[in-house]
């Protein structure tokens, strides 16, 4: 896992009007799964309902990473309905575990 700024990923949506959450989504999962994670192909998120499960998988790859410090449903519902703040959390915990 990088080590990455949790400021940046909350300030940069804003800047490149969103496309950076995105990345941050993609990069992430690729290193989610690296570390052992099972979460699919982020394509997903572009359709409606699928996007909504992705995120449920990517919970899932941040529970399994983090060795259960932050459980699936906390960081589904982090996403969900926080979005950029959410990101921000997410990645100061995966920060905690990042080599």
């Amino acid at each position: 896992m990088q080590k990455r700024s949790p400021v940046a990923v909350l300030l940069l949506p804003f800047v490149t009007f969103g496309f950076y959450s995105l990345y941050w989504l993609v990069r992430t999962k690729t290193e989610m799964n690296s570390c052992g994670a099972d979460i699919p192909t982020a394509w997903l998120l572009l359709i409606p309902f699928a996007g909504i499960w992705w995120l449920w998988k990517f919970g899932e790859g941040v529970e399994r990473v983090t060795h259960e410090r932050m459980s699936t449903g906390v960081a589904f519902l982090l996403l969900l309905f926080l979005e950029f703040i959410g990101a921000m959390i997410i990645q100061s915990e995966l920060n905690k575990v990042a080599m």
